[in-house]
């Protein structure tokens, strides 16, 4: 458990909320905030991990330029006092960080940040967290949350895990194991023991929760598995099925493509409290790969049916099927933004593959990376980020990139690794 409370603003002056720096990030080019991170005071080498790991946060995020400690003039050794402003303005430093972390007496880990806008002269924001030693991590990332937060008026994603299939081994003969890591690729953590094939974990969006398909007895299963507890439930076999259910925003439904005995592929949503399904699509085609909008309301997915596979949205009960797609080449695995704006997809096109977005209507469609081999988008909570995997140098590897398409990162991780879904902010 992880406490915060407010920390109060220090006595300097005060100038109008103008002045202020902010970043805005819906320009199309955002140019890095310059911004300087200090080694938080106390707890010995924790305080320069917890600092670090907010850098790193905030730097992998491309909206922000950590400096150099080797530049900084002023050594604080109060974080709590005000900053010598001039300082670091000298270094060009927009906005400035500073901290402390000590162990209160019952056990627990303090840490506490200031944000100043050097130029403005005055504190920005301010906390004090209270948790455990497990926790550490997790307060770094809560603090570069809040700094992200404050800057650019939009909430972070830091504080946060991905589920994965973690990959080993020779290339015929691979071993998947589910697996959950944080954001950034630490704490790692097995979730199936990889006796049996598991493939394409989804995350609730409201809490800590996935499905996933495992071929435990050669036919697809779909199961339902509590993270913290490692509670497994079954959902259902579905035979010659491909890809695991998505959840419903409410997390009350699941939805998913069947193949029935009549052959063809379709859309069916199912309730989780009395496993009844409803058909939403009644195609000769494939219908595949569906995503529901963050209210609800809707449904994508993906569709031969015009004689290759482009993106198609229908409402949340099967009615007013539309094709949004007009591309060349072809389409899969679409998801709908958490902020409702857009929607990634991978599309194949002239040898291909691509990860790239489009308006819900299908307009304004923008590649974020090419490459060999590579899909499965996922999106960040703020919708601002997606992960998917590349295959690259014998298997596949994770790799984010900002809606810009200009912030790609490789997300480190042991062995070879796939089918990566984002969390929703923990609490």
């Amino acid at each position: 458990m992880i406490v915060a409370m407010a920390l109060g603003t220090t006595a300097v002056a005060t100038l109008p909320a103008w002045a202020l720096v902010e970043l805005n990030v819906n320009k199309g080019n955002v140019e890095p905030l310059p911004i300087a991170i200090t080694d938080f005071q106390g707890g010995d080498a924790l305080g320069a991990e917890i600092s670090g790991i907010v850098s790193a946060d905030l730097k992998r995020s491309g909206l922000f330029a950590p400096i150099d400690k080797s530049a900084f003039i002023e050594k604080i050794s109060n974080p709590d006092a005000t900053p010598r402003f001039e300082d670091w303005k000298v270094i060009n430093a927009q906005a400035l960080v500073t901290g402390s972390v000590s162990k209160e007496a019952d056990g627990r880990v303090r840490a506490q940040y200031r944000l100043w806008d050097t130029f403005a002269g005055q504190q920005m924001s301010g906390e004090q967290f209270f948790a455990n030693d497990a926790n550490t991590r997790r307060v770094a990332h809560i603090i570069a949350d809040a700094i992200y937060e404050r800057l650019t008026g939009e909430k972070g994603y830091f504080d946060t895990r991905v589920v994965f299939i973690d990959e080993s081994g020779a290339k015929n003969a691979r071993k998947k194991r589910l697996a959950i890591m944080d954001q950034d690729g630490a704490n790692v953590r097995y979730l199936s023991n990889g006796k049996s094939i598991v493939l394409t974990p989804r995350f609730s969006p409201n809490r800590q929760e996935i499905t996933y398909m495992s071929y435990e007895s050669g036919q697809p299963k779909v199961y339902l598995l509590q993270i913290e507890t490692g509670q497994r439930e079954l959902v259902g076999d579905f035979p010659g099925m491909t890809f695991a259910p998505r959840f419903s925003p409410d997390g009350q439904k699941v939805i998913m493509s069947l193949l029935r005995d009549d052959g063809n592929s379709n859309i069916f949503a199912m309730d989780l409290r009395s496993r009844s399904t409803t058909r939403l699509t009644n195609s000769a085609a494939i219908d595949t790969s569906p995503s529901y909008s963050p209210d609800g309301s809707k449904v994508v997915f993906t569709s031969d049916r015009g004689g290759r596979a482009q993106i198609y949205v229908m409402g949340a009960d099967g009615s007013g099927q539309t094709r949004i797609s007009f591309g060349d080449g072809v389409y899969s695995t679409p998801v709908w933004s958490p902020r409702g704006d857009l929607i990634a997809f991978t599309k194949q096109t002239a040898g291909e593959f691509q990860i790239g977005v489009m308006r819900i209507d299908g307009s304004g469609e923008r590649i974020l990376s090419t490459g060999f081999q590579q899909e499965g988008p996922t999106w960040a909570p703020n919708g601002r980020v997606l992960m998917f995997f590349r295959d690259s140098a014998g298997g596949p590897k994770l790799v984010s990139v900002d809606l810009t398409g200009r912030n790609e990162q490789s997300i480190p991780t042991a062995n070879f690794a796939s089918d990566p879904a984002w969390s929703p902010l923990l609490e």
